[in-house]
């Protein structure tokens, strides 16, 4: 059973695509079905060293990592954008995202986390004309 239906995964990369048009920051998605043996925080920090986030030229990428069998997630950004926004953005995030994966509705849960993290990194690090797209857009799956 895959986790995203191919529509779901579109309308997901669709949202990270518009999210990127108006940052220079980027932003990952990491879903894996569990969290083996970590906790979601870890486990994102695991990804965001492995995809190379912290290798972006303004340390601004944006990284949503979630379990759906474990039902856990984690949203984390680099020095450069969590220098701006704090902690309190991101836990209100998260509340979120939650509301929608509550009612078991992960791909637009994850496109309001998106949509979240662009807007601020559209704020804070808004693109310019020689923006390059730094990170894939597409969904990375984890250990499945």
């Amino acid at each position: 059973m895959e986790i995203f239906n191919q529509e779901e995964q579109e309308k997901i990369v669709q949202a990270i695509s518009l999210a990127e048009n108006q940052t220079s920051g980027e932003i990952r998605l990491v879903v894996e079905r569990q969290l083996h043996g970590l906790e979601a925080y870890d486990q994102a920090r695991h990804y965001f060293e492995k995809l190379k986030m912290h290798h972006t030229n303004l340390r601004n990428g944006v990284l949503i990592y979630l379990a759906t069998e474990d039902h856990q997630f984690a949203i984390i950004g680099d020095a450069g954008i969590h220098a701006k926004v704090g902690d309190d953005f991101w836990q209100s995030t998260k509340e979120k995202m939650v509301s929608f994966f509550r009612q078991g509705d992960y791909t637009n849960g994850l496109i309001e986390g998106i949509h979240e993290a662009g807007t601020q990194l559209a704020t804070f690090f808004p693109r310019r004309s020689d923006d390059v797209n730094e990170l894939p857009n597409d969904i990375y799956f984890g250990k499945q």
